[in-house]
């Protein structure tokens, strides 16, 4: 069985998560932003990557049977997160952080449709394996 494209899905969970944990832990550890931050971002940012990179991003890769609800529920988290900053913090979020935001849940989409494909794919070697 082929799993490019999870391994791939795989890849690019680690690396976007490696991003926020890079992100984040900058500014917990004290960076000074030269644009207004909002408090408890850092720590989403910061949280969410290490579960997307040392959890989800393991689940994708090994194939597991909660990789998918994994990947939705990181997609979906992200969302929550961006629908709070254009509605509660429209006027405070730096559009640096606006960007990031895009950016994850535009790669959190390429990965759900990285995972779609592999599920369609080993649907149909099970249906020619039979």
């Amino acid at each position: 069985m082929n799993s490019t494209y999870r391994k791939i899905a795989a890849a690019l969970a680690f690396i976007i998560g490696a991003m926020a944990i890079f992100a984040g832990g900058q500014v917990l550890l004290g960076k000074i932003m030269d644009y207004y931050v909002v408090d408890w971002l850092p720590i989403y940012n910061f949280i969410a990557g290490l579960i997307s990179s040392f959890i989800t991003a393991i689940l994708i890769w090994k194939g597991n049977k909660y990789s998918l609800q994994a990947a939705i529920g990181t997609f979906a988290s992200h969302g929550i997160v961006m629908t709070i900053l254009q509605t509660s913090y429209r006027d405070l979020v730096a559009s640096d952080s606006i960007k990031a935001m895009t950016v994850r849940m535009v790669v959190w989409l390429i990965i759900l449709v990285l995972m779609i494909i592999q599920v369609r794919q080993d649907k149909k070697g099970e249906i020619h394996a039979n």
